[in-house]
């Protein structure tokens, strides 16, 4: 055999199959694709008809027939293309296959298909352990169907179960999709996972760090700031230990020493207890603050926690019911938006599986009956974050000390219970009951979903002892609305409004105020920080009265009176832009002035210019007040995916006065890879000019980022550093920083293969790779571009498909194949080309390719020897075969082919025709 690195000299008909050489190369790849079988199984006499139909079926859609006379020579030296009339052919056997219902994931099993006649697509055989992994159960089986479901010869087709159901494979994904009308699925809500599958992933240590270097300078002074962040943990045996600390560092100057700490911020150990949908929590967390405001608690925590629902039962949405005559089709609409589709039996039905869409807008709800007859109803839908679904119930129970409060010396025990229910569409009711050291608070409410919106109200009753001051009562009513107006296109996203009685404290307030209390000082006469540096500074005709003294630090509490919260927006038409509006007022019954702070804007675009301009006003405890107008504009400089965007920001301020601003932004690199900014501002009252640049870039290992600015009289620089560091069972990698939920990829000999679902990630020289976040109790598919693998590793399998428990760290492992890859240009003794479609196959009967035009073959998978071989059908049905043998350079060990090897090469006839092997579908 003769080896070339370049093409050789090529007669007149040869230069034309040259060139070709791409595109045949491409067709063979599409015609040979991988046979995944494992084992074949026979199928049983008395499920052959079930079997036919299905292959029937699959054959018809793809039947094809090749008109010869496009080929070179009009098709004279091709073998028999029959084969390939019914698309690529699925072989029979048994295939590791991801199993979908309705385009959701639902397993991973053992799938066994069989075919009916030779040459015919392979179906999907139905067992009773594949319906209970699909969760459906059908109903009137006749005692043949229930036998044949058991034996392990027959073949039973999905379509005789359940009419109007189907089932398809796809070799390549090595994917079963199973396709059911919704009436059969036994009320399974859309994006359901069983816990079963579920994975708690592996043992693994992780550390996130943030390192960020600051330094000044101004009027002849320097001064760097240091700060390191790290979260650290552990995953062993369902158990999640967590920590995180930050070190912090300043230098000196000449009036101050340098100075340098460690803090420890949070520590707990957690675990989820899927059968409760629940969370249990030991040491620093947070009560949720559905029902109470929210805590810090260092103690013990057991909540509900949501993201074990599926996604369409999260969140509010009401249970819509009816009734339908016929087969019918339901489709939900909201605000002319078309939400949901599905089909119905007859009788009363129920659709419990809505997303949630916001803050709301009434369903329409249509029926369209088998006969054309069509009915229509209305469910009203608005919501307040109190509100649950019918029979959805959330706790939280809680006990230990409370945390995070500086200014008290030591921490009191506290306690908390909260529940919430659903009752009905209409109606959810909540409460709790809250203690601590010198304080109890019981809470009660209910909130309602009506066609005039949505409203929640509840009323606390507390109790504070207070050392020297006695003991204190009073009550906190609350009510929150929200609503959404198709006909005007108002939105009230959030109205909420609360008022407190003089004696009523909240928990944090109470430890505040026997803390003070302790100390010598009255906790209910508020001094605000240097009030009389402020008096007088201001002047306002709509200023509250201002507070004068002497200054002080400050001291107190600040006891709330009411508190008043509104955000609305009104949109104009289909492109008039919108109107928004955001109030935020608090007045206090230890205090003669009030916090206000009102928002009123405008924003819209012009083809791709977006624009905002708003008015904000805000008045402080103090008295003093300010006015604020703003207005930005956001433009592309140009299209395509890396334009950079230029942002114009005006502003006008009361106090600082005026301000002109410009930013320019962008990002470049195959995967967004790269970052950067710079800004020029200019501001009034003798402000002067500044100037900086930022830029970054997102390795696959870690994150850089850097900044530099100056104006006037100073300079500024930072270098900042983070990314996270996992240790699991196949070693260490490193990555970009993380979220709770992790995954790490095996994939061996793919180094330098991306991932197309995280920008920037590669796999490393280990066949390692970091997926820095993932949903977690949801399935997420992760798919691997192979358009950086070396020529001489395959994939298996592109995606995977996982349902991680939150704060797991899974691990995945895709299979590869390592073997050279060649092209071969192969004819036979008589100088004439291999025919066109020809099968060829390595020494132990493995398929690895097909014959191209002019006989050029692109053939995977082999060694550094060898012979392979090429068999093929006449016309008349007569089975001919030939081979060639092959040698290749030797390679190192850790050496990757880079490019595509290519021979010359006289296959010369075999005595008889060698038995095809199918290759591994898993």
């Amino acid at each position: 055999m003769s080896f070339r690195r370049g093409p050789r000299p090529l007669e007149s008909s040869q230069r034309l199959a040259s060139r070709r050489l791409l595109l045949c190369v491409s067709i063979a790849t599409c015609l040979a694709g991988w046979h995944g079988a494992l084992e074949a199984t026979p199928v049983a006499a008395a499920a052959t008809d079930a079997a036919a139909t299905d292959a029937s079926a699959a054959s018809n859609g793809t039947d094809a027939q090749f008109d010869r006379s496009l080929l070179p020579d009009a098709g004279q030296n091709t073998t028999d293309l029959s084969r390939f009339e019914h698309g690529n052919v699925v072989e029979a056997g048994t295939y590791n296959a991801d199993i979908f219902l309705n385009n959701t994931w639902v397993a991973r099993s053992n799938v066994r298909l069989a075919a009916a006649k030779p040459n015919a697509n392979a179906t999907a055989c139905v067992t009773r352990t594949l319906l209970d992994q699909l969760g459906l159960h059908p109903t009137k089986l006749s005692p043949e169907q229930i036998a044949q479901l058991s034996d392990p010869k027959a073949c039973v087709s999905i379509g005789s179960l359940i009419p109007g159901a189907t089932m398809s494979f796809d070799q390549s994904r090595l994917r079963l999709d199973t396709s059911v009308p919704q009436a059969f699925l036994q009320g399974m809500p859309r994006g359901y996972v069983s816990p079963e599958y579920w994975d708690r992933g592996v043992t693994a240590g992780l550390l996130n760090y943030n390192a960020n270097t600051f330094h000044t300078a101004s009027q002849g002074v320097s001064q760097t700031s240091t700060y390191l962040g790290l979260n650290d943990g552990i995953n062993l045996a369902g158990w999640q230990f967590r920590n995180s600390l930050a070190f912090t560092a300043q230098t000196g100057t000449s009036d101050t020493p340098t100075q340098h700490r460690w803090q420890n911020i949070q520590t707990y150990v957690q675990r989820p207890l899927p059968s409760m949908h629940a969370q249990l929590t030991i040491g620093d967390s947070y009560t949720d603050g559905s029902v109470f405001d929210s805590i810090g608690i260092r103690g013990v925590q057991l909540a509900t926690d949501d993201r074990m629902l599926p996604d369409s039962l999260r969140g509010y949405a009401p249970v819509v019911r009816g009734v339908a005559d016929t087969n019918a089709l339901v489709t939900i609409r909201q605000n002319n938006v078309l939400i949901y589709q599905s089909t119905v039996s007859p009788g009363p039905f129920e659709i419990h599986d809505l997303y949630p869409t916001g803050y709301g807008g009434n369903l329409v709800v249509t029926v369209t009956e088998a006969d054309g007859r069509v009915h229509s109803f209305s469910v009203p839908y608005a919501s307040v974050t109190q509100l649950m679904r019918p029979g959805i119930t959330r706790f939280d129970i809680a006990v230990g000390q409370l945390r995070n409060i500086a200014s008290v010396s030591s921490q009191p025990d506290v306690a908390l219970a909260a529940v919430q229910h659903g009752f009905t569409n209409i109606l959810t009711g909540y409460g709790g009951v809250l203690g601590s050291q010198g304080y109890a608070s019981a809470l009660v409410g209910t909130a309602l979903n009506t066609r005039y919106g949505a409203l929640a109200l509840d009323v606390t009753q507390a109790w504070t002892k207070i050392p020297r001051y006695g003991s204190k009562s009073g009550q906190s009513m609350r009510i929150s609305y929200s609503k959404l107006v198709p006909e005007t296109q108002t939105t009230f996203a959030v109205a909420a409004y609360r008022y407190s009685t003089s004696g009523f404290l909240n928990v944090t307030d109470a430890a505040l105020a026997r803390s003070d209390a302790r100390a010598g000082v009255n906790p209910f006469v508020y001094v605000p920080p240097s009030a009389a540096a402020l008096a007088g500074s201001y002047t306002d005709p709509f200023a509250l009265p201002q507070i004068t003294g002497t200054p002080v630090a400050g001291s107190g509490l600040q006891q709330q009176r009411d508190n008043f919260t509104l955000s609305m927006s009104q949109r104009i038409g289909q492109n008039g832009g919108s109107f928004f509006a955001n109030v935020i007022t608090s007045s206090y019954w230890n205090q003669r002035s009030a916090t206000r702070q009102y928002q009123v804007g405008y924003n819209n675009s012009f083809h791709h210019i977006g624009y905002n301009a708003s008015v904000i006003r805000t008045v402080d405890p103090t008295g003093r007040y300010d006015n604020e107008v703003m207005l930005s504009f956001n433009v592309p400089l140009g299209s395509g995916a890396h334009v950079p965007t230029l942002s114009m920001n005006f502003t006008h301020d009361q106090t600082s006065g005026s301000q002109e601003q410009g930013v320019l932004s962008g990002t470049a690199g195959s995967d967004n890879q790269y970052y950067y900014g710079a800004t020029a501002s200019h501001a009034s009252d003798g402000g002067g000019n500044d100037e900086s640049i930022n830029g970054g870039y997102r390795s696959p290992y870690t994150v850089i980022d850097a900044t530099y600015g100056r104006g006037s009289g100073y300079s500024q620089g930072s270098l900042g550093l983070s990314g996270s560091i996992v240790a699991h069972p196949g070693g260490v990698t490193f990555g970009q920083p993380t979220g709770d939920t992790i995954a790490i990829l095996q994939i061996p000999g793919a180094a330098g293969a991306h991932l197309n679902t995280s920008g920037g990630v590669e796999v490393d020289r280990s066949g390692y790779a970091l997926v820095t976040s993932l949903t977690p109790y949801s399935m997420n598919t992760i798919d691997v571009d192979p358009k950086g693998l070396p020529l001489d590793v395959q994939l298996d399998t592109t995606s995977a498909h996982v349902a991680p428990y939150a704060g797991a760290v899974v691990l995945l492992k895709f299979k590869t194949k390592t073997g050279r890859t060649i092209i071969v240009h192969a004819h036979l003794v008589n100088g004439e080309s291999l025919p066109f479609g020809a099968e060829v196959f390595d020494e132990k009967g493995v398929s690895l390719g097909v014959v191209g035009q002019g006989g050029n073959i692109l053939v995977r998978g082999v060694h550094q020897a060898g012979s392979l071989t090429a068999r093929w059908q006449d016309e008349a049905g007569t089975a001919h075969s030939c081979s060639f043998h092959y040698q290749l350079p030797a390679q190192q060990k850790h050496e990757h082919q880079k490019t595509y090897q290519t021979f010359d090469e006289t296959c010369t006839p075999t005595a008889e025709p060698l038995a095809q092997v199918t290759d591994a579908g898993h």
